[in-house]
């Protein structure tokens, strides 16, 4: 029996190759070089079943006896007929590897059917599997799924998903693993609001920082399924697809589909440990912008701090306006002037204008050039948002190319065919539509060449419902054209960086993150749902790729009203900026502003680079999360940084001594509260206690194993207030 072993940061994946049937006989710990004879481990059978043991294989079939989910699913059309060659029995052609990449390529030459699989085990433990079906065959395959599938082991007894709205992304639900099919679908031709960024099945009760975790994540912005699959035989695999509208994939002779990546982590140090696998990786990749430790600027620049001037004017544009807020942001020291919605022709609300991308005349007779030029002479960038997907029926775009409109008809919107129903008063532009899709490009390019723009703010603010091109369904075409629309402006403009702004959260995945430099997490801004919000976008996604922006006072979307202080550490564990009138802001409380700009610059470096550590805290009302230096920090400098938050009142009068993990045990480290300090605005507001604990007022200093293992004595807060601690390495 031959075997493939892929090993890497404590990770093994090994595949076994026995009668020419592949199948991933091994996915977790790490095996050690020498692997055992397999010949002797194939499966028992058992009473009335097949005569022949059961492999899941790397890609399970009925073929092979597998009676869960099958991998592909398709059909041959023969003289029109479909239903041909339904049942696919894939054996191994080839297999190579060398230790941490495999290439493994099964046919069918009576199906005419060959997929070749492509794994990678990268440096950090991360696993990228992906299958590419050809149809070798004489006449059209029309695919239905090809799924990509791992196995989990038997003590994988418990799964965790993510799941939301508008406005409440990315929150965690728990069950059993049970017999049988748990399938998280998503039919919003983009990942949408309530998609599960991660699928992870583990041991029982794992949390952050204990138990085995087995995790997947689908890189892709369109349609797709995530799922655990549980069959009779005591197996389960975990895995994902995208889920293909009717015929959206027929291959003609010769043609092949590949499917979007699986990347999947395994941990023994709980949820913690997944992080660490894809923060490894989106960090190791040649364009991902990360900053020196010390300074906080790599060669360009960091995450720059941002102010986003939606939540101050709205759609009132006014030139003197917006210089004077620029002034005010400049003087706070922010860095990224980004003017939102409205600069447009037409565009006055959300009614109209959506596709006509040129400069509004009427309210620029100068185009954006004087407030580019007040925004750039006073040392920052200017960002400009867009929304190039979608389009208003009240455009010149529209009046001109009704055609252009996506819908489920053969007859275009001109003609009488129907429309898909509304989404805030907008419809979605077919980019598979080489005309429209040049048009887009032609737009985006022209913008960029003509105007000193370094970054784009770009949005995607409805779901594809009833997406067709010329009659058929395109979800797969669209989200493929999408992509290439920011490649090829990525191309023609190395230097703009995109951020991925869908109403907020509902476009982020790894396949949108390999063409844009960070996602909006949410359109909430505030503090408390931003707390949850963002610790669950973190699992997958660093913190230098999610913006995390300090709101008004009082949220426009909650109504809740938060100290600065609370708003102001929510945001740090990001990219950090402001999306608030900050011409507004005075006194004491512009000070307490300005330090936290300050704090942010000091420590941008390490908070984008370093290892994320979350605490398991029995106390339901409290959380402790924090970032440590990856080295361990130089003596005298800042090793990490953490946020102890409270999100509800307690049960109890106070939560006594709390541990903080995540620190080399044997080092000291002098813990500090640096936020709010005594005579910060908000100060008083944070404890409810008469007296806090004693350290407080100074420091403490102790070991990496006392602080994991006993903890400090925590002071009580108020809810809905946090307390940041600085520790410095000793």
């Amino acid at each position: 029996m031959e075997a493939l072993h892929l090993r890497s940061s404590g990770t093994s994946l090994v595949i076994s190759i026995d009668n020419q049937e592949a199948e991933v006989i091994h996915w977790g710990a790490d095996l050690g070089s020498t692997l055992p004879d397999l010949a002797n481990l194939t499966a028992a059978i058992p009473p009335s079943s097949l005569d022949v043991p059961v492999r899941t294989g790397l890609l399970p079939q009925a073929s092979a006896g597998w009676r869960g989910r099958p991998a592909l699913r398709g059909h041959r059309i023969m003289d029109g007929a479909p239903g041909f060659d339904f049942s696919i029995r894939l054996r191994v052609v080839s297999a190579t590897s060398d230790g941490t990449t495999a290439v493994v390529i099964q046919s069918d030459p009576d199906a005419g059917i060959t997929v070749t699989s492509n794994l990678t085990l990268h440096p950090g433990g991360l696993l990228e599997l992906k299958h590419t079906a050809t149809n070798d065959g004489t006449s059209p395959f029309q695919l239905d799924e090809l799924a990509t599938m791992l196995p989990v082991a038997p003590n994988a007894v418990e799964l965790l998903d993510l799941t939301g709205r508008w406005c409440r992304e990315r929150h965690p639900q728990r069950r059993a693993i049970q017999q049988g099919t748990w399938v998280r679908t998503g039919r919003h031709g983009r990942t949408g609001h309530d998609a599960s960024l991660l699928f992870a099945a583990g041991t029982e009760g794992f949390g952050n920082r204990h138990g085995k975790v087995w995790a997947t994540h689908l890189a892709w912005s369109g349609n797709h399924e995530q799922f655990a699959d549980s069959i009779g035989d005591g197996r389960t695999m975990i895995g994902g697809s995208e889920l293909l509208g009717p015929a959206e994939v027929v291959l003609a002779p010769g043609a092949s589909y590949t499917t979007p990546a699986l990347f999947a982590a395994y941990s023994n140090r709980g949820l913690d440990g997944i992080s660490e696998a894809f923060y490894s990786w989106f960090r190791s990749r040649p364009h991902h912008v990360l900053p020196d430790v010390t300074t906080g600027l790599p060669e360009g620049k960091a995450r720059p701090v941002v102010l986003n001037v939606w939540e101050a004017v709205y759609f009132d544009h006014d030139l003197a306006t917006l210089v004077e807020l620029a002034e005010s942001a400049a003087e706070l020291g922010v860095e990224r002037f980004v003017l939102d919605d409205g600069w447009f022709r037409g565009r006055r609300d959300d009614r109209a204008g959506l596709g006509d991308w040129y400069v509004d005349e009427s309210l620029w007779p100068e185009g954006l050039t004087p407030l580019i030029n007040a925004v750039t002479s006073s040392g920052m960038e200017f960002g400009l948002w867009v929304e190039p997907e979608m389009v208003n029926l009240d455009s010149d775009i529209v009046r001109a190319h009704p055609e252009w409109i996506v819908g489920p008809s053969s007859q275009s919107y001109r003609d009488g065919g129907r429309l898909p129903i509304e989404w805030r008063q907008q419809h979605v532009i077919d980019l598979v539509n080489p005309a429209a899709w040049q048009y887009i490009y032609d737009r985006m390019d022209a913008l960029l060449r003509d105007n000193n723009i370094s970054y784009l703010k770009w949005d995607q603010n409805r779901d594809l419902l009833e997406h067709g091109h010329a009659g058929r369904s395109s979800v797969h075409e669209q989200t493929l054209a999408a992509y290439r629309l920011f490649d090829e402006l990525r191309k023609a403009h190395p230097g703009v960086e995109i951020e991925s702004c869908s109403s907020g959260g509902a476009r982020v995945d790894l396949g949108i993150l390999e063409r844009t430099d960070r996602i909006w997490g949410s359109d909430c801004n505030d503090a408390l749902e931003r707390q949850t919000i963002q610790r669950w976008t973190g699992m997958v996604v660093p913190p230098e790729l999610v913006g995390a922006h300090i709101g008004p006072t009082t949220s426009h979307t909650t109504a809740r009203t938060h100290d600065l202080s609370f708003r102001a550490i929510t945001a740090l564990f990001g990219h950090f900026g402001m999306e608030w009138d900050v011409r507004t802001v005075t006194g004491a409380e512009r000070e307490e502003l300005k330090a936290f700009i300050g704090l942010y610059k000091k420590h941008r470096g390490l908070l984008h680079s370093g290892r994320m550590v979350r605490a398991d805290v029995p106390d339901e009302s409290l959380m402790l999360h924090g970032v440590v230096a990856p080295s361990g920090g130089a003596q005298g400098t800042t090793a990490g940084l953490f946020a102890l938050v409270s999100t509800r009142t307690a049960a109890a009068e106070q939560p006594g001594r709390i541990s903080i993990p995540g620190l080399e045990l044997t080092r000291e480290y002098r813990v500090e509260a640096i936020f709010p300090a005594p005579g910060d605005a908000d100060y008083s507001h944070t404890f409810t206690q008469v007296r806090p604990p004693a350290w407080l007022a100074e420091s403490a200093v102790a070991n990496g194993r006392f602080l994991a293992e006993v903890g400090l004595p925590m002071p009580a807060l108020n809810p809905e207030h946090a307390l940041l601690l600085e520790l410095t390495a000793l």
